[in-house]
């Protein structure tokens, strides 16, 4: 398809979402936003736009665009819809963003992750609803500090920049960590996207239940690149709520495949322990653009509506919470920073008062180590996250049911206690939020737990 069809434009005020990827389409008509003033989706990946359409800055109503994978090297001033709410440019060729990007108020989700941007223009500051911004393989030497006075930014990602660890450069497998040959596993059944129940053979006459997750896909998602994401999960240590990482595969049989048609090839696998049934997402479903900024109010019935969802007691959501900051509070002393903390990739077990990340969810996940911290924003990195726990302990603390055959007084005030602790970890202000080190303390307290000496982190 080299041009629209005239019979898309004759839908007028009756389209509202548009999908034309893959069709080859690289120009659009100059009347096309009059022509479709109830427009809110355009979806254009895997098309020939070189240079961003600016007929859709006449997009009256236009709240997503996702141009994907077209090639596009300019974004002229003026192009963007007035009314942006998710900006999706992943895997082209920019090297900078026009500055009226600062114009999109409503901007919440910008993903720019497969570019060569060197630089953000500073009028993204003016972007107070931002929320989610993806950045990882492009040639950022360093993060501007004003990105970190962006009052909702929960979700960030940087990985495979000059800014980021050289970790990410070159995966290696640390201490602790068994290396297991392909033939020794038995693949069953899959449990995610590249991810399988399986067995680890270990002898002739021991196997054991594991969880095989295979790198592959897209060489850049809207998050970042399977190697990143495979760097960060081997970076991650050893915590309760973590999935434990047992080894890295070895003699897969498409190590030596070169990229395949969609763009993918493998790039390396590993071996967890197999998580129980018992454990379930805290939400069941991932959250589109309209969900990342959700009220308390509008998650509570959210999580009505889902039938997983169950109400918690008091004590079991404040184990669920602890756990969580705790391991994130390990993932920061590490250098290491989620980038994805929804609710849906956190899986729980009510019934053991636990909670963990899932490994499926790091594929925002970014390795900033020491380097970052000695620019100055290693502890911003941290506090963006802050908000993103919490968000999730807004999703949990709208679900705690006081226990009417316990002591209704105390835990009346321990709920108390953690809703004290969530309007801090989302205070507008970044450098008024806790880090998770103090989050852990301010939990523990609650449980009752003071003073408690820890083990250090050891490092690979």
């Amino acid at each position: 398809m080299v041009s629209l069809p005239e019979e898309i434009l004759e839908l007028g005020d009756t389209l509202e979402h548009l999908d034309l990827s893959g069709t080859g389409l690289f120009s659009l008509p100059a009347h096309f936003g009059p022509a479709l003033p109830k427009l809110k989706t355009a979806l254009f990946s895997k098309c020939n736009f070189k240079v961003f359409p600016k007929a859709l800055a006449s997009c009256a109503s236009l709240e997503t665009v996702a141009i994907r994978s077209n090639g596009m090297d300019e974004i002229p001033e003026n192009a963007l819809p007035p009314r942006l709410r998710c900006l999706i440019l992943t895997d082209n060729r920019l090297t900078s963003l026009p500055s009226t990007i600062g114009d999109c108020e409503r901007l919440e989700q910008c993903m720019l992750a497969g570019n060569q941007l060197d630089c953000l223009p500073v009028e993204i500051a003016r972007c107070k609803q931002l929320a989610v911004l993806r950045l990882s393989s492009n040639k950022l030497s360093t993060l501007p500090s004003w990105l970190f006075t962006l009052p909702e930014l929960a979700f960030l990602s940087f990985a495979n920049n000059p800014c980021a660890s050289p970790i990410t450069n070159g995966v290696h497998t640390p201490r602790g960590v068994a290396s297991i040959a392909w033939s020794d596993l038995e693949v069953q059944q899959p449990l995610g996207s590249n991810t399988f129940q399986g067995l680890w053979r270990q002898s002739p006459h021991y196997a054991e239940d594991v969880a095989i997750k295979l790198f592959r896909g897209p060489l850049t998602s809207d998050e970042g690149t399977p190697a990143d994401e495979m760097a960060a999960c081997l970076a991650t240590g050893a915590h309760e709520s973590l999935i434990t990482i047992l080894g890295r595969i070895h003699n897969h049989p498409d190590e030596e495949t070169t990229l395949d048609e969609e763009g993918t090839a493998y790039q390396g696998g590993i071996v967890t322990q197999l998580l129980p049934d018992l454990y379930a997402p805290l939400a069941c479903q991932p959250p589109s653009h309209d969900d990342v900024l959700q009220s308390p109010q509008q998650q509570q019935q959210q999580d009505a509506e889902e039938p997983t969802q169950t109400p918690l007691d008091v004590k079991t959501a404040l184990g669920i919470l602890t756990g969580l900051a705790g391991c994130l509070a390990h993932l920061h002393g590490r250098g290491i920073a989620h980038g994805g903390l929804f609710a849906h990739n956190i899986r729980a077990s009510a019934a053991d008062a636990h909670a963990v990340l899932d490994l499926d969810s790091f594929r925002a996940a970014t390795v900033y180590g020491h380097g970052s911290g000695a620019l100055g924003y290693g502890k911003a990195v941290e506090k963006v996250e802050v908000l993103a726990f919490g968000r999730v302990m807004e999703r949990v603390l709208s679900r705690v049911r006081i226990d009417a055959a316990g002591d209704e007084a105390q835990q009346g005030e321990v709920r108390r206690g953690m809703w004290e602790v969530q309007e801090r970890c989302v205070l507008p202000d970044l450098q008024a939020r806790p880090d998770f080190e103090e989050v852990v303390e301010a939990l523990e307290e609650l449980m009752g737990w003071r003073g408690m000496m820890r083990i250090p982190d050891v490092h690979p």
